[in-house]
């Protein structure tokens, strides 16, 4: 028995170095070292090397290159069939290329083959944090709720390791790029107020506000009345200790609320930051309708939020690529963002307009988001046991990864984040300065 299991392993460790040598030097040279489950490291064809890809059983290359490729590579990682020890930002880099790049059909065919070859046990998979299970409507009350909760009441010792003192969960704003994490946010913040030109007495209310810091910011800052909605138990929770603690109590409100529960109420400016990901785009038009409604005439609303470039429908041998080979968005959407969906600017200001606003101006933040990113992933990384005792492994990996794709994402231009600047206007008023200097002063 002992004779056959140890002939198994040798195979299995032969496979795995031939569809090493084979596939991951496709580039002309691989710049990670890789650690194999026996302990042995086969050297990256540079020095140093970028990052160290573990292998941690002799069936982790079947477990990361099955069927859809990107759902795979990530339920691999965040169930511990391989590690990223380093630079998990050029791991994503490896793995985007390596998974987009130009295989032949034959190339293709023959790469399935020499990875079923490979043995299917792998180690006990711990199972933490599964994938979100939503039922009814996409998009009713009900479900959203269940989609918001599923990632954002994940638990507030978990994001207070890694998010800024504002626990901000959005791009921050850098003015040189070398400023902390607390002063890029508080930056942010400052940068909404102005280009919503808030006013002591103004009654603002921010859509999807999360632990409350805009709300705070802009009550202490600007002397507003600000109402924030969220949908997420545990940070109305959060924001309404932090008010009560800053003695801003009828000054300063946090509901657990979904906006197009807000009826008759009406607002001087509107915010949104990092909520209409959430609203699918088939909603857009109730979504901007909706806030078009609640707004005073002359008032503004600042929608900031993700979107993508637009691209071409692929045709096909690259459509079934895409389709059933890449799987795009398939992890994000199980573990990360449950219907969640990202639209072009053009398209989401579009409908803006449809419902009656008038777009006064577009700012693309996609280089801070990355850097933002950036800090995140390393806050996350830098205390690590605490955060994987705050959630669980699994949780901890999802964030870590997702995030470290994400930066990825904005830095290559495949992902933007946009703040537009909205205004229900009036015929024959202006309503804004001549330039935007007053912004900047």
């Amino acid at each position: 028995m002992h004779a056959a299991t140890s002939a198994s392993g040798d195979k299995a460790l032969v496979a795995t170095k031939a569809l090493i040598d084979q596939f991951f030097g496709r580039f002309g040279h691989r710049d990670f070292a890789v650690r194999l489950w026996n302990g042995e490291v086969l050297p990256a064809d540079t020095t140093p090397a970028t990052f160290t890809l573990g292998l941690n059983h002799p069936g982790a290359l079947r477990c990361m290159f099955r069927l859809p490729l990107e759902l795979s590579l990530g339920e691999a990682f965040i169930y511990g069939d391989f590690d990223i020890d380093g630079d998990i930002f050029a791991a994503v880099a490896w793995m985007d290329a390596f998974s987009r790049s130009p295989f032949s059909k034959k190339d293709f065919w023959r790469l399935l083959r020499q990875i079923k070859a490979l043995p299917l046990e792998r180690t006990q998979r711990d199972q933490g944090r599964g994938p979100a299970r939503l039922t009814g409507r996409r998009h009713s009350p009900s479900r959203d709720r269940a989609a918001i909760t599923y990632h954002y009441d994940v638990g507030n010792a978990f994001y207070r390791l890694w998010l800024d003192r504002w626990m901000t969960y959005s791009c921050a704003y850098f003015v040189t790029g070398e400023e902390d994490l607390d002063t890029a946010q508080e930056q942010k913040y400052e940068h909404i107020c102005r280009k919503l030109r808030l006013r002591p007495g103004e009654r603002l209310l921010d859509i999807g506000c999360g632990w409350g810091g805009l709300v705070i910011y802009a009550v202490k800052k600007y002397g507003v009345r600000a109402v924030g909605v969220t949908l997420s138990e545990k940070q109305r929770e959060y924001a309404a200790q932090r008010i009560a603690e800053a003695g801003l109590q009828g000054r300063a409100e946090v509901r657990l609320q979904d906006y197009r529960d807000l009826a008759d109420e009406s607002f001087d400016k509107i915010v949104s930051v990092g909520m209409f990901e959430h609203v699918g785009r088939d909603h857009l038009p109730e979504y901007f309708a909706h806030t078009f409604r609640l707004l005073k005439p002359g008032a503004l609303f600042l929608n900031h939020g993700i979107s993508r470039r637009p691209r071409r429908k692929a045709r096909g041998w690259r459509a079934l690529i895409e389709r059933r080979v890449l799987g795009a968005n398939d992890f994000i959407q199980r573990y990360v963002f449950p219907d969640g969906e990202l639209v072009p600017v053009s398209e989401v200001n579009l409908f803006a307009e449809e419902a009656g606003f008038e777009v006064r101006d577009v700012e693309n933040l996609r280089e801070h988001y990355a850097l933002t990113l950036q800090h995140w992933v390393r806050r996350l990384q830098s205390r690590w046991d605490e955060a994987v005792q705050a959630s669980d492994e699994v949780t901890a990996r999802i964030w870590r990864l997702y995030m470290a794709a994400s930066a990825y994402g904005f830095d290559i231009g495949n992902i933007n984040v946009n703040q537009t600047l909205l205004l229900k206007a009036v015929p024959g008023q202006r309503h804004l300065p001549w330039t935007r200097s007053d912004l900047y002063a």
